[in-house]
């Protein structure tokens, strides 16, 4: 299976970035070695699906839970999917610290996205404090449990340690393959089976440097990149390291 590098734009990009996208998508990996998946703003996301060509998989950072309604600002899966959107994030840590998302409600948007046919990239990971009172392993179980959909079907984890994401730090291999092994065990107990086939990505100052290393980690099955994937030359640097 080839590693997924998924890129994270969060609230950056205007038009000229998709040429970036189209970069990338011309000058992209080796499909058996590694897939290029990219989140712009939704500003972006028609352009982006437009220069894309089919070869860089592009979703969205966000979604509603519901289809359609009176949610001023919100934008619902089924719109992303009406983009040409794949696949969608939910749960990042910005989102339930900036937007005082819970589980519950990031349980629902991945409902939501999977309804709508998207793959549903749902983030989890633990603060600095909680990491150094030893409660890694229950503040993952605790997330998964509130936040998991009950179908496995087109369902991605992303490990993303709160306090590593975009500060240059980033956890040992051991404690990186630690809380997958943790993750992986989880899901199995939650979706039976099924949980041995739910990918785990690994999010949270992800560079070039450091990308080889923690690929070769056992349970790592790609990575979710912010600053780095803003451009062709680096993201395409980190596949590269697949």
């Amino acid at each position: 299976m080839p590693a997924l590098i998924v890129g994270n734009w969060k609230m950056n990009g205007l038009g000229e970035a998709v040429a970036e996208i189209a970069e990338m998508a011309g000058s992209g990996p080796d499909p058996r070695r590694a897939a290029l998946w990219i989140a712009p703003p939704f500003t972006l996301i028609d352009r982006a699906v437009i220069v894309a060509a089919g070869t860089v998989k592009i979703g969205g950072q966000d979604c509603h839970h519901k289809n359609s309604g009176a949610h001023t600002g919100c934008v619902a899966a089924a719109m992303l999917a009406d983009l040409g959107a794949g696949f969608v994030i939910v749960g990042h840590s910005e989102r339930r610290r900036d937007n005082g998302e819970t589980d519950a409600d990031v349980r629902a948007k991945a409902m939501a996205g999977q309804a709508a046919g998207l793959e549903v990239i749902l983030c989890i990971g633990e603060t600095r404090e909680q990491r150094d009172a030893g409660q890694t392993d229950a503040v993952l179980s605790a997330q998964l449990a509130g936040s998991l959909p009950d179908d496995g079907e087109g369902l991605i984890i992303a490990y993303e340690p709160v306090w590593a994401i975009g500060t240059g730090l980033v956890p040992t291999l051991d404690d990186v393959a630690a809380a997958h092994a943790h993750i992986r065990r989880e899901l199995v107990a939650r979706l039976g089976p099924a949980g041995h086939g739910v990918r785990i990505l690994y999010g949270g100052s992800v560079t070039p440097a450091n990308a080889a290393d923690l690929l070769g980690v056992a349970d790592v099955g790609g990575v979710l990149v912010g600053g780095a994937s803003l451009t062709a030359a680096s993201l395409l640097a980190i596949a590269a390291a697949a």
